[in-house]
């Protein structure tokens, strides 16, 4: 099979696995009243949902520095195929869910594949696709993710019961089976592959000082990201259900709410390459990160109340949003050469996970400390600033074989 075959499957698998990620987050008010006791009150269910979102990132964690230890060893393909078809299982289990602790463990599996897809098909396409257009390629491959986040919303807004959009699962699994059957293995990693094992492990990567300075760098600016994405997109729904209460069930707005945000970042992540190429990689994420905090400022500072203008902010947030994953997912694996790209990477994309699943642990007591979901979610804007400084600091990179 061609490339773009090859490109069209992983990105498929990157698509759904936004969807998966931000499904329950979508229908996160619902599935918590289900699944919990009936005399919960707000704070037992806003910690209750931060037990199913901070477990889900534990998962996405491990699953990302495992599964890049994995890819090294037994390569690009087979460890994608796993990954894909353990998400896609995962998820089709929470639609026979009995109560919220069984749901902790299926998300936390289903966390698990998801990070391993994300880090893999990026590292994959990166190998496979000519130097030359690379970047726009690995901006595409990044816009799945966002168009996963509408179909999140699309599924939540359609469906009578949260149950059903779960069955979603059953697409990932296929896709498991023709990445494992029909795509070709990295070239790249196959001229590697006879390497001595202690020349692909971690050990030597983490003492090399060559590597040093870009691991700890694109840890911290893509760890930052992270507790910032995810602070924001996994309760944003919420947030949104807590502005029309008594109006209206927010069922329509949670959902309308999630589609945008993964529209803008749909089209923050086509126009990443592009700043790419234009700008170069340090340049675009200090303008990125720059624009993520206004816009944090500007969506939970000036609205004590639901108005239509909150869709307009949050497409602008999410385009952000958008750039900055196109702009890091060909950023961080042009650090670090083939025979520890994948290793490397998922450290990057993955060692900072911890925080970002324990800061979203936590947002059940900001809210109650900070007096509501606005304040709490605005702490995360600091997130950014740390990102921004680290950015400063790192170095400019181009993508190579």
């Amino acid at each position: 099979m061609g490339r773009h075959f090859s490109f069209a499957v992983c990105a498929l698998a990157y698509l759904f696995g936004g969807t998966v990620s931000m499904l329950l987050s979508a229908n996160l008010p619902v599935v918590v009243q289900e699944l919990s006791a009936p005399t919960s009150g707000e704070f037992e269910l806003a910690n209750t949902g931060a037990y199913l979102n901070a477990s889900f990132l534990y998962g996405w964690m491990l699953g990302g520095l495992l599964l890049g230890v994995v890819c090294d060893r037994i390569g690009r393909i087979k460890t994608l195929a796993l990954a894909t078809g353990l998400y896609g299982l995962f998820t089709c289990l929470v639609y026979a869910v009995p109560d919220w602790q069984i749901l902790l463990l299926y998300r936390f599996l289903a966390g698990f594949g998801v990070g391993g897809v994300l880090l893999v098909s990026t590292v994959y396409i990166s190998e496979i696709w000519p130097a030359e257009n690379r970047s726009v390629m690995l901006g595409i491959l990044a816009v799945m993710f966002p168009v996963g986040i509408v179909l999140s919303g699309a599924l939540t807004a359609g469906f009578s019961h949260w149950r059903q959009a779960f069955l979603l699962g059953f697409i990932p699994l296929g896709l498991g089976a023709v990445i494992l059957f029909f795509l070709p293995e990295s070239k790249v990693w196959q001229t590697t592959k006879e390497m001595p094992v202690q020349e692909r492990s971690i050990w030597p990567l983490l003492a090399a000082p060559a590597y040093r300075r870009n691991l700890v760098l694109g840890s911290i600016v893509y760890g930052a990201v992270l507790i910032g994405l995810w602070g924001l997109f996994s309760w944003i729904p919420t947030w949104v259900q807590e502005l029309v209460k008594g109006a209206t069930d927010g069922q329509k707005e949670r959902g309308f709410s999630m589609m945008l945000l993964g529209l803008g970042g749909i089209g923050g992540g086509l126009f990443s390459g592009i700043l790419m190429q234009k700008w170069g990689s340090r340049t675009t994420l200090l303008v990125t990160f720059t624009g993520l905090i206004g816009m944090c400022a500007l969506l939970f500072l000036t609205n004590k109340g639901f108005s239509p203008l909150i869709y307009v902010e949050m497409a602008v947030l999410a385009m952000f949003f958008g750039i900055s994953q196109g702009a890091l997912s060909g950023y961080v694996p042009a650090l670090f050469p083939a025979e520890i790209r994948a290793t490397a990477t998922g450290v990057c994309f993955n060692i900072c996970r911890f925080f970002t699943a324990t800061a979203v642990f936590f947002v059940g007591t900001l809210v109650e400390v900070l007096g509501g979901f606005g304040n709490a979610l605005l702490t995360f804007a600091w997130a950014f600033v740390i990102a921004l400084f680290a950015a400063w600091y790192s170095p400019e990179t181009e993508i190579h074989s």
